[in-house]
């Protein structure tokens, strides 16, 4: 059989947010084929099925505009609701 997921996660060590990145991993099989990465603003990727992928998102402006997005609307925004429930409160 085959096994296809898709993983994203935030990342970030400072308490103000302000080192957030976001990562949107393209997983076949277990190996990661594209990756979406904040730092590196685009798609990279990391098998020849990943590439060709990459390089079409990469032209697709509306869907790079939306994944640079979710550094503020997806991770920032629950970093914060993450510090104002439970963080803070220690």
């Amino acid at each position: 059989g085959y096994f296809y997921s898709r993983w994203t996660k935030c990342i970030r060590s400072s308490h103000d947010l302000s080192d957030m990145v976001y990562i949107d991993n393209y997983i076949f099989n277990k190996d990661v084929v594209v990756q979406f990465n904040s730092t590196v603003g685009e798609f990279v990727g990391y098998t020849e099925l990943g590439v060709s992928s990459a390089r079409a998102w990469n032209s697709d402006s509306g869907r790079l505009q939306g994944e640079r997005a979710q550094v503020e609307g997806y991770c920032k925004h629950n970093a914060e609701l993450y510090q104002a429930a439970i963080a803070d409160k220690s």
